[in-house]
């Protein structure tokens, strides 16, 4: 069998699949005309059903944060996040509980968050979890994480008490805490060092412009017999206080975002569509309600040989 051969076979599996479709849909189409005093009165029970579950005060939403991770793994904030999560082991007198609990905040997730340009800046999450960790391209990041929960639009305005909550329980985990410590000392000696850097060589370039001769004239050191111009080595000066420069502002920003073991970006937004709007229940519901008929309508039409079938 060769590749042409093994096209024609997908081919026509596929058009005996569309035939085999359409021929169900006929014959579902002809069974609730038979029997439409069984498929219509469920079907307006299913679409009286979305109704309600599509009410305005029933509107249920997705809400997203993204989080910054300061010293701690993604692993670690895992295994913190894990019982808001599972709604299990979760401490009765802890702010989240009640919320868990009541299910007011329910279905808590987390999604990576992607690094396109591997420049440290986030340019997406990965609601559908399909980038890898190997990904060399579409990098995740290793300190930032999309946190998500569900609530009902009746309950948005306890979405600021929910946030406070789940911060309070996630900044008491112990393992969070001691990463978070190690990390802040580094970081503080770290942004310490960039400015003692930054001042030396402000210092050196300043003595260079005044101290020695004019850029046009050659300095020349006898100790190697090479000659350096004025010019060359100001640029080079110039080079490394701007890359000094991006890598202190840089460490200057982690540094206020240090303020516990896990802050929030951004606060909790909720998603443009809810989840159960009303034109997509009413489609979801008609379709089920109508399937559902039809599988008694058939039942129905088959009751003689079930009854057959069952007393063999």
């Amino acid at each position: 069998m060769n590749f042409f051969d093994l096209c024609v076979l997908i081919g026509r599996a596929i058009g005996r699949g569309c035939k085999a479709l359409w021929n169900g849909v006929l014959y579902l189409i002809r069974l609730t005309y038979r029997y439409w005093w069984i498929v219509l009165p469920i079907v307006i029970l299913a679409l009286a059903a979305a109704w309600r579950i599509s009410r305005e005060e029933n509107l249920t939403y997705k809400m997203n944060a993204v989080a910054c991770l300061n010293g701690a793994s993604i692993q670690q904030f895992e295994q913190a996040y894990a019982p808001v999560r599972s709604r299990q082991m979760l401490p009765a007198d802890a702010a989240i509980t009640p919320f868990v609990k009541e299910r007011i905040a329910y279905a808590f997730e987390t999604f990576r968050v992607v690094d396109c340009l591997a420049d440290g800046t986030s340019d997406y999450v990965d609601f559908n979890k399909s980038s890898s960790p190997t990904d060399t391209v579409e990098v995740q990041m290793k300190d930032q994480i999309c946190m998500q929960f569900r609530i009902k639009q009746r309950n948005l305005d306890k979405v600021p008490a929910i946030e406070a909550a789940l911060m309070e329980q996630l900044n008491a985990n112990e393992a969070l805490q001691r990463a978070y410590v190690v990390y802040l000392q580094n970081l503080k000696e770290i942004t310490t060092f960039n400015h003692t850097q930054a001042h030396k060589l402000d210092s050196l370039t300043t003595h260079y412009y005044f101290s020695n001769p004019s850029p046009a004239s050659p300095m020349n050191y006898p100790g190697n017999g090479v000659n350096f111009y004025g010019d060359r080595q100001i640029t080079l000066f110039l080079t490394d206080i701007y890359d000094h420069q991006g890598h202190m502002q840089y460490c200057d920003n982690r540094l206020q975002l240090a303020t516990a073991p896990v802050v929030l970006v951004n606060h909790f937004a909720a998603d443009k569509d809810p989840v159960n709007g009303r034109l997509k229940m009413l489609a979801i519901f008609f379709l089920l309600g109508w399937l559902g008929g039809c599988v008694i309508a058939e039942l129905i039409d088959k009751r003689k040989a079930l009854s057959a079938w069952l007393k063999a």
